[in-house]
């Protein structure tokens, strides 16, 4: 039996892995950051929803339980620099929740773009 030209190649798969380590890396932190923003518009949207439902109260209701309703639904690293409009428009109530994009952590920072989520409700008579 002959032994290979250039001694043996033990360790190798340990030196591939570590020149890949870095783009392996690279991809969950872009992966991860992805779930972060379909989070974000997820959030958006349904604070939204229920701002909306919570202004077509007949008791309560209005732009303030609008505005309460949106705001109480976000959690907390995503209320800084949220803003809620609510309004009616037509016999409907339209909120719109406007949420900033987190890096990689809630709380951490924040990207300089906004995810918008606009939902309706008919207004109860």
């Amino acid at each position: 039996m002959r032994r290979p030209l250039g001694g043996s190649d033990r360790g190798q798969v340990s030196v591939e892995f570590l020149g890949v380590l870095p783009l392996i890396l690279l991809v969950l932190v872009l992966l991860w950051q992805f779930v972060l923003v379909g989070y974000t518009f997820t959030l958006a949207a349904n604070s939204a929803d229920k701002g909306a439902r919570a202004a077509t109260a007949t008791l309560d209701g209005g732009p303030g339980a609008c505005r309460a309703a949106a705001e109480d639904d976000l959690p907390a690293s995503w209320r800084e620099g949220a803003s809620t409009s609510c309004g009616t428009e037509a016999g409907l109530w339209k909120a719109t929740v406007r949420i900033k994009v987190p890096v990689l952590f809630p709380g951490a920072g924040n990207f300089p773009w906004t995810v918008t989520g606009t939902a309706g409700a008919a207004e109860e008579g």
